[in-house]
């Protein structure tokens, strides 16, 4: 199995600020090489350990947080346990002091006081949130439902405009200062990238084209399940943004996206236009490469983000219920989705989800009939 370099920040976003600001130059262009260069040895540790990771011992990383009997990560149905009505989260947030040695220095550990450190405890936080999401509303024990521990690290390098899901571990940046703040501030951001994790060990998307679309997708989705979630909104009171806290003063937005507007989450002089589109008419073809988004996965993304968020609408109430679990569903039944599902097959898989959980009496025709106007309304065929 294959695990990308998964960043909240897309490359297209990065190489903007090292056209327009020299003096960022230095910082960005290392972390657009840092993601390629994680993503490489993701690459290279899934072709040499069918586990996705090496033993212990012979790995070039220590990872003594994550040491467990090894295991294929859960593809796609590879049932979850449960989760026992003693277990917790297990986490462990760690310091890189701006260098790029991971994990760091264990700073907090699973159930010590706040350390004083705002990244440090946002980073315990989010991963808590995320966690007791997946355990209290899904019955799922952390990302591959046998109680893997999560693993985060903050101050990672200097001036790092990112944060990434590398196929084990959460890093964060603290970003420039002067168009990022710190990647630790969003809640959704820390969900989003650990649903990465999720998606690693269920459905397995292919990182490319459609598939990579909807893998960005789901972790959007995740992401507004736990902001929301962790403010007691219903869908009508959420603002529906991923990344709100994230820009300084200085840029001209709102967030990184907008599930219920695509395309419009900031227009700014240096960082240009929001360029998601939320319908297929505006679909965006791109190269199936990294200089290309790998075809345009953090764009495309709008779509399906659309259709989620008018899904979730159309039902009201909290959206980590119906909706949330039909795409929790989809995401983790076995065989519903292949890897390189498209948008249509994605599309198909969610009403079949919705049929098994809900049947075909009056709450399933309702949940069917959210689902198929949802998916017309983004331009993608639901039968």
């Amino acid at each position: 199995m294959s695990f990308p370099h998964c960043s909240i920040v897309p490359p297209y976003l990065l190489r903007r600020l090292v056209q327009a600001d020299p003096g960022l130059r230095p910082a960005v262009e290392f972390a657009l090489s840092d993601g390629a260069q994680v993503r490489h040895r993701r690459e290279v540790s899934a072709t040499r350990w069918p586990q996705g990771h090496p033993p212990s011992g012979q790995g070039i990383i220590a990872w003594p947080m994550q040491e467990r009997a090894a295991r294929t990560p859960q593809v796609a149905g590879d049932l979850a346990a449960g989760v026992p009505a003693t277990a917790t989260p297990r986490r462990a947030v760690h310091d890189a002091g701006h260098g790029t040695s991971l994990p760091g220095e264990l700073v907090r550990a699973e159930g010590q006081q706040p350390s004083g450190d705002a990244s440090v405890d946002e980073a315990y936080d989010g991963l808590g949130a995320t966690w007791r999401l997946l355990a209290e509303v899904y019955d799922r024990d952390s990302l591959d439902g046998r109680g893997l521990p999560l693993v985060a690290t903050v101050h990672y390098a200097r001036d790092y405009d990112n944060a990434f899901w590398d196929g084990r571990q959460m890093v964060f940046g603290d970003g420039d200062g002067v168009y990022f703040a710190g990647f630790t501030r969003s809640i959704d951001v820390v969900a989003h990238e650990l649903a990465h994790g999720l998606t690693q060990y269920t459905a397995g998307l292919t990182y490319v084209g459609q598939p990579g679309a909807l893998n960005e997708s789901a972790s959007d989705v995740w992401g507004s399940l736990v902001r929301q979630r962790v403010r007691g909104q219903t869908v009508e009171e959420a603002d529906w943004l991923i990344g709100a806290e994230l820009f300084t003063d200085r840029v001209q937005g709102r967030a990184l996206r907008s599930m219920a507007a695509p395309g419009s989450a900031y227009d700014d002089p240096v960082l240009g236009r929001d360029p998601q589109p939320g319908h297929m008419d505006d679909y965006v073809v791109l190269p199936h490469d990294a200089d290309n988004d790998n075809g345009g996965v953090h764009v495309n993304s709008g779509i399906p983000n659309k259709a989620f968020h008018l899904f979730a609408t159309a039902l009201g109430g909290h959206v980590w219920e119906r909706a949330g679990q039909v795409w929790y569903d989809t995401m983790t039944t076995r065989g519903l989705v292949p890897r390189d599902v498209d948008f249509v097959g994605f599309a198909a898989a969610t009403l079949e989800a919705a049929r098994r959980r809900y049947g075909d009496g009056a709450e399933g025709q309702e949940v069917a009939g959210a689902l198929r106007s949802a998916w017309t309304g983004v331009g993608v065929p639901a039968g």
